[in-house]
């Protein structure tokens, strides 16, 4: 949809996606939503690199990011992310299963926007995306355009 911001799903689970488009397919929201398989993908996709030169300019308006995932782990994106003056505002949302207190602690020092435990129940499952979707992508007020890109 034109003027719409994606919401971008950085996932290595195939199963993990559907489940998070078919909740936001539920909830009806209009954003288009574009996925990464990894840490590597989401890179080449927000820098707007082969094989994603020719993606639509605005930037996601959230990226959710799973944290185990190959090549790039979901820590390590992050980093690279808020390392970079244009996409340091786009907001993240680490959705993972890990409940380990030093992935939380490392996320939000990296700069996490939020921290999302993925419940194991389908339903819950479901509205939690539902809810971090009707947030980031309706409620919230996302930077300019090109976060700082012009």
């Amino acid at each position: 949809m034109i003027g719409l911001r994606p919401v971008l799903i950085v996932d290595d689970s195939a199963d993990d996606v559907e489940l998070m488009r078919e909740a936001l397919g539920t909830f009806k929201l209009a954003n288009p939503i574009d996925v990464a398989r990894d840490g590597e993908e989401a890179l080449r996709y927000l820098r707007r690199e082969p094989p994603f030169a020719a993606r639509p300019t605005l930037d996601p308006s959230v990226v959710l990011l799973d944290l185990k995932m190959p090549k790039l782990d979901g820590l390590e994106a992050l980093r690279e992310i808020r390392a970079d003056p244009a996409l340091r505002a786009i907001p993240i949302v680490m959705v993972t299963s890990s409940r380990e207190e030093q992935d939380l602690v490392r996320s939000y020092a990296l700069g996490v926007n939020a921290y999302v435990v993925k419940p194991v129940d389908f339903a819950a499952f479901a509205d939690a995306v539902q809810q971090l979707g009707a947030f980031w992508a309706v409620l919230n007020e996302p930077p300019p355009t090109g976060g700082g890109r012009g």
